[in-house]
């Protein structure tokens, strides 16, 4: 086999990957979307409260806070072993699948199975963990630096394909029963989960993954102070588009537009990553990471003093722009950060981070701050500042990795 040949095939197995993991982030995305749409219907067969609703999803992310840094740890310990991981993502997908299919089934049998129906909720956000953090530690772990800016992309561009169409979906599925469309997302999700693991059986068998020079230690100041600012981040993208963006349109637009609207922050999202991803792959996520903070904080001010649809239009597009670059290249700060064998887990604490920022603004709109007067200010400008301080923060933490970087080249070379 010639080298071409080699080089040829080494593509051709990536590009399979991205797709792979775009299409397991896309399924995974609609899914839950299509949890939240009937959620309120379940917990009403059974018997719940209208208010239950939203603990419900509160706890979900709860889980999901702790349960993403346990899968990304456990990533890391099996990893080694080929065709482990997949494995374990196969078989946990099937758990996760068969716990989410149940759902509408068991909230049918009534108020006797309240208990049933949140088991099966808490069992589905267990395992559904393993979806998110495993997958994207292959990347990491197997392929070349060279390729992974533009698989990680690939792999969030389900992220942002799912929330652009999430508005429609909701609009759709309402008329539906709940039993088919979570039969058919569930089916879907696990034939992609076993088809990643199967590609990472291939890769990893086929590929010789350098040994760490030395086991993955405890984290230190520069990975804790990554997660810090991805919380802050997070947060600032839970504000400001579940809770500021739609306020912003209905300014100047009718609430029937709004399921126009929502989708030019994704479309934003979806299309800046790849342009990032070439930045990425010369710079360091961490300097793309911060700088996109930076300027989504100056986007979400042009969206606050917009004075006309078209202005708040084009803030919300470059303001998804920024998030997209954010989400992409934390995918590659966590994996660089993580290379001596914590890929998993600094990936997992990327998710848990996500999940923390959902958390935080459930808990927002279980307090009723977007109803009190005297909060308005604080939810407006929040997001502003949770992304410039950790963006200017994020910074200056890629300067110094940088400036450290050159006086050991300088030690070396003296």
């Amino acid at each position: 086999m010639t080298t071409a040949q080699v080089s040829t095939g080494a593509s051709t197995s990536a590009s399979r990957t991205g797709l792979y993991l775009a299409v397991l982030q896309l399924v995974f995305t609609l899914g839950w979307t299509t949890y939240v749409v009937y959620l309120p219907k379940l917990a009403a067969d059974v018997g719940l409260a209208p208010a239950a609703v939203i603990l419900i999803l509160m706890l979900d992310q709860a889980i999901f806070t702790i349960a993403d840094t346990a899968m990304g740890i456990a990533a890391d310990k099996l990893a080694p072993v080929v065709g482990r991981l997949g494995l374990f993502v196969g078989v946990l997908a099937a758990i996760s699948c068969a716990a989410f299919v149940a759902l509408p089934f068991v909230a049918g049998i009534g108020a006797g199975a309240q208990v049933w129906l949140i088991a099966l909720i808490v069992v589905w956000s267990i395992t559904s963990s393993a979806l998110r953090a495993p997958p994207l530690t292959l990347l990491g772990k197997y392929r070349a630096m060279p390729q992974v800016p533009f698989l990680a992309a690939l792999a969030m561009l389900g992220y942002g394909v799912a929330g652009a169409v999430s508005p429609y979906l909701g609009v759709v599925l309402r008329e539906h029963d709940a039993r088919l469309p979570f039969v058919i997302s569930s089916a879907v999700l696990l034939l992609t989960a076993l088809g990643l693991s199967r590609i990472e059986y291939d890769v990893a068998r086929d590929t010789v993954r350098p040994v760490p020079a030395e086991a993955a230690k405890p984290l230190g100041l520069v990975p804790i102070a990554f997660i810090v600012a991805m919380v802050a981040l997070a947060l600032g993208y839970q504000l400001h588009f579940s809770m500021n963006s739609a306020p912003f349109y209905l300014r100047f637009a009718k609430p029937d537009d709004l399921q126009w609207l929502m989708p030019v922050f994704w479309i934003g999202f979806n299309i800046a990553m790849f342009p990032a991803s070439l930045v990425v792959k010369h710079r360091g996520g961490l300097i793309v990471l911060g700088a996109a903070g930076l300027f989504g904080a100056v986007a979400i001010a042009t969206a606050e003093f917009a004075g006309s649809l078209n202005t708040l239009i084009v803030a919300q597009f470059l303001a998804g722009a920024a998030w997209g670059c954010m989400l992409m290249s934390a995918v590659l700060a966590a994996l660089a950060i993580g290379s001596t064998g914590a890929e998993g887990k600094v990936t997992g604490l990327v998710f848990s981070a996500l999940a923390l920022g959902t958390f935080a603004r459930m808990a927002a709109v279980v307090g009723g701050l977007q109803k009190m007067p005297e909060y308005t200010p604080l939810l407006h400008w929040a997001p502003v500042a949770c992304w410039s301080v950790a963006g200017a923060g994020l910074l200056v933490i890629a300067a110094a990795r940088l400036q450290g970087g050159a006086q050991l080249k300088a030690s070396a070379g003296g």
